[in-house]
């Protein structure tokens, strides 16, 4: 859970021109692989929008809808008809952490942010994946697929309503 819950904070980020982005949309698929070698995949969609919104909607193998609203994460896990709310005491701006990217080649960037080293690797202008080691030594991988750059969004399309009947769980 701490690696989804991290990988929606880190990724409410997009890319255009990589530097200019205001939205991003696209498909993604997310490796987990622990130091044992024991692989875990998920497959989705996110949405992001500046300054710091994002929806996170994993499909497989289960589904998970993560919304991130400045500085409230809310997971929503229709399964068990629960919505965990968190608070996020440090706000955190991946819009800007992309643009101050140190780029390393012409397809390959990398940033820290919390004592974490990300990766980022680019193809045609485009956001091809994310790499990096999660808080419980985990590596993680992040590929994009079918990119909608800029699109117009709305802070409406990041808010939840929660369902009268989901059990809510304050962290």
């Amino acid at each position: 859970m701490k690696y989804i819950f991290f990988s929606a904070l880190l990724f409410t980020l997009s890319f255009g021109d990589i530097f200019s982005m205001n939205s991003f949309e696209a498909d993604f698929t997310q490796v987990v692989t622990n130091e044992k070698g024991n692989r875990l995949k998920y497959t989705g969609h996110i949405k992001a929008m500046k300054p710091q919104y994002a929806l996170w909607e994993y499909r497989k193998p289960s589904t998970k809808f993560i919304y991130v609203n400045k500085n409230r994460v809310m997971i929503i896990e229709p399964d068990l008809e629960q919505v965990i709310v968190k608070e996020l005491h440090n706000s955190i701006d991946f819009f800007k952490i992309i643009k101050n990217a140190t780029k390393i080649d012409k397809y390959t960037y990398t940033t820290n942010l919390q004592s974490v080293q990300y990766t980022i690797h680019i193809s045609d202008s485009q956001l091809k994946s994310i790499e990096y080691k999660d808080q419980l030594d985990n590596s993680v991988s992040i590929d994009f697929t079918n990119h909608i750059i800029n699109k117009n969004m709305d802070a409406k399309e990041f808010t939840l309503t929660i369902p009268l009947n989901y059990d809510v769980i304050n962290g």
